[in-house]
């Protein structure tokens, strides 16, 4: 198996040491991030609250699931924006993420002039826009990132992109029912609009690498370009497509590790709220368990997982993460089981299942990016985070029925055995000597 090409963020690419500094690089990846993470979190985690104290049927804010269906197939257009510029003066990846930050804050100022009790499918047709927007402008940002950021650098950046998930909660979610409780609905969608902007404004930082002579000339003249190995596969891809990463001679080893690693956590995170609330804690405390002190815990993890992983490498940092998890689920049966479990019992393992999920999205990331071939960095990225979506979804949706049938610590138990298979299953699928660990 080749070895995977280190990047050097100013030579190789043609471009200054300033352009691609660790400092510049980091404070865009902060503002894109966080700009991106707002509206998701606005429209998944405020809105259906709204929706229900303004009487809205649970069945109808239930339908809102939808809107991450963009998230779980955005690896269907992905290699569209890997292969296409919209402006070759914004740049290949500037020319996606610009208009789309645009967009959504331009929908959001457009729906504070839509209450929600008076305009109902409206709202819902615009909040569906916005995920199709965000997913897209995701697209590219991970592409840049993936590109911009040297081995030594993916652990801190993906520390970005889990803090940025920390920052949407806190702000598109607890911030905004906050204003919205004293101010209503259109200050509270403008407020919104304003920090997502606000948040965006580092992109004027942002500065492309250039291509690499080979994928460039490939995508100029739509000749095959042959020289450059990656992974075991030899050659260039000359259009971004999923065709291209499935022929790739590691691709099924790495689907597989996307679709296994998680595929206990759907059926614990889904359930973990209503199991608090059935254990006797009152919707105030569920609501800042899950939600602020969620955030605030989960920024901790992502900064967390960054030191690990700079320290020990990916490879125990992944294997690690899954023990504890395990443990952590284990707990969760024990306690389901148990009528003597104390209050802080139960948030403190429900704060180290939010630690542990922010620290995987951290370092599962980093791992994509380590896989990524540099001809489609985007579309590679974007379909392994697809798939890893798509088992915690499938898991999320199977775990009520799952709950009803055998009860929370058959459920627990069941994703405590399922973890613990995956774990030692992925680990050996992708032992530590693939390129992808390349991150210290």
């Amino acid at each position: 198996m080749t070895a995977l090409p280190e990047r050097d963020a100013g030579t190789a690419t043609g471009q200054s040491e300033g352009s691609h500094s660790p400092l510049r690089i980091y404070s865009v990846l902060i503002g894109l991030y966080v700009a991106q993470a707002i509206p998701i979190y606005l429209i998944i985690a405020a809105l259906p609250a709204i929706l229900r104290e303004l009487g809205v049927s649970r069945s109808f804010i239930g339908a809102f699931g939808v809107l991450l269906i963009p998230w779980v197939f955005k690896f269907l257009w992905a290699p569209l924006v890997d292969r296409y510029s919209l402006s070759r003066r914004l740049g290949r990846r500037r020319s996606w993420i610009l208009p789309a930050l645009i967009t959504n804050v331009g929908l959001i100022v457009a729906m504070s002039f839509l209450p929600p009790g008076e305009h109902l499918y409206l709202v819902f047709g615009v909040t569906l826009i916005i995920a199709c927007v965000a997913s897209t402008q995701d697209i590219a940002t991970d592409g840049f990132a993936v590109e911009v950021l040297t081995p030594k650098q993916r652990g801190v950046g993906n520390a970005i992109q889990g803090g940025s998930i920390a920052a949407g909660v806190l702000i598109g979610s607890s911030f905004a029912l906050i204003v919205y409780d004293r101010f209503g609905w259109q200050s509270m969608m403008l407020g919104i609009a304003a920090i997502a902007a606000l948040s965006a404004l580092p992109i004027l930082l942002m500065r492309e690498p250039a291509r690499s002579g080979t994928a460039a000339a490939d995508a100029g003249d739509g000749k095959r370009a042959e020289g450059r190995s990656f992974a075991g596969q030899t050659g260039v891809v000359n259009r971004a497509s999923l065709m291209a990463f499935l022929r790739r001679s590691d691709a099924l080893q790495l689907l597989s590790f996307a679709l296994m690693y998680r595929v206990s956590e759907g059926f614990v995170k889904a359930m973990e709220q209503p199991f608090l609330v059935d254990k006797g804690l009152s919707l105030s405390l569920v609501g800042l368990t899950s939600g602020a002190s969620a955030a605030t815990v989960g920024l901790a993890g992502s900064v967390a997982a960054a030191v690990v992983i700079r320290k020990w490498g990916l490879f125990p940092c992944l294997y690690g993460l899954g023990l504890a998890r395990t443990a952590c689920f284990a707990c969760f049966a024990v306690v389901a089981a148990s009528e003597l479990v104390g209050v802080e019992w139960l948030i403190a393992i429900a704060f180290l299942n939010t630690v542990i999920r922010y620290m995987e999205v951290v370092g599962l990331c980093s791992l994509y990016m380590g896989a990524s071939s540099p001809e489609q960095p985007a579309t590679d990225f974007t379909l392994l985070t697809s798939a890893q979506l798509l088992v915690y979804m499938l898991g999320s949706f199977a775990s009520g029925v799952l709950a009803d049938w055998i009860g929370y610590s058959a459920l627990f138990a069941l994703a405590t055995v399922l973890s613990l298979v995956g774990l030692v299953w992925c680990m050996r699928r992708i032992p530590q000597s693939h390129p992808a660990y390349a991150a210290r």
